[in-house]
């Protein structure tokens, strides 16, 4: 069993950053792809970010690369998304994921219990 705690959420204007993180406990991380999806009111989860269970590969939704970086440091069972350049469309509910490396925002074995990110205009 692994269990996911996401922090780092908030309310940032349009162009702004915010950095999310992902305290992973349990089974140990590096059997484990991790990402990061979310899910916006009234539309399906949409995948976000994943990254491969050695970090040697990374894959990003076409609305959020070149804008948003993830990364893992197992050593610390934690993983991050820095994002920049926020737009209002990136308003949502991002959760942390762990398990296959797939895009799909049902694929993975374990989710976090989710945190807000809000960006006004």
């Amino acid at each position: 069993q692994v269990q996911l705690v996401e922090s780092g959420g908030g309310l940032v204007q349009a162009g702004g950053s915010l950095r999310l993180s992902c305290a992973a406990s349990g089974r140990t991380l590096s059997r484990y792809a991790m990402g990061w999806i979310r899910q916006a009111p009234g539309k399906e989860r949409e995948f976000v970010a994943v990254i491969s269970f050695s970090g040697a590969l990374t894959y990003y939704a076409d609305s959020v690369k070149g804008r948003f970086t993830i990364s893992r440091r197992d050593n610390e069972a934690l993983i991050s998304l820095q994002m920049n350049n926020l737009k209002p469309e990136d308003t949502a509910v991002y959760y942390c994921t762990a398990g296959p490396l797939t895009e799909r925002p049902g694929g993975y074995d374990y989710y976090g219990q989710g945190t807000q990110v809000t960006v006004s205009s």
